[in-house]
């Protein structure tokens, strides 16, 4: 029997905001199969939490298949909940933290958990505003479609 191989790919995420709470925005680059595809998005009263949350949920759920997906993102808040079980034990302690604190932005973790039972995801930290050109371009993407809040 052949192995189901799933459809490997690569996904840039970053979010912005301008103040905390404020004006945001979010940015993705998705490349698989030598395409490369941008997305972005924003809203006029959020946090950069809630966006750089928003930039993989978005990205995932461009996806029109099940992928093993690797993303490549500067939030530690995002990378850590998964690479160093924040997010089972919220699950574990009712969507607490360990400082017995109901979890910031639960709806969209909710949401990304969900995404990530249907794709293989790994997620990766990379240093914000460096030399990665994906991440830098996320970041001006993220940081366009939240001055469109701004004006």
């Amino acid at each position: 029997m052949a192995e189901n191989r799933l459809t490997p790919v690569t996904i840039y995420t970053d979010g912005a905001c301008s103040g905390n709470p404020g004006p945001g925005g979010w940015g993705a680059i998705l490349m698989a199969g030598g395409k490369k595809k941008e997305l972005s998005g924003g809203e006029a009263h959020t946090t950069n939490n809630r966006m750089e949350l928003m930039a993989v949920i978005k990205s995932l759920e461009a996806l029109n298949r099940p992928c093993h997906a690797d993303i490549y993102s500067d939030s530690a808040y995002v990378v850590n909940a998964f690479n160093q079980n924040w997010i089972a034990n919220w699950q574990r302690n009712n969507w607490k933290n360990s400082a017995k604190a109901p979890v910031a932005n639960v709806d969209l973790w909710q949401k990304l958990l969900e995404l990530t039972s249907t794709h293989d995801v790994v997620f990766h930290k990379v240093k914000g505003h460096a030399d990665n050109e994906f991440n830098n371009r996320c970041d001006e993407l993220a940081v366009s479609e939240s001055s469109k809040f701004s004006r």
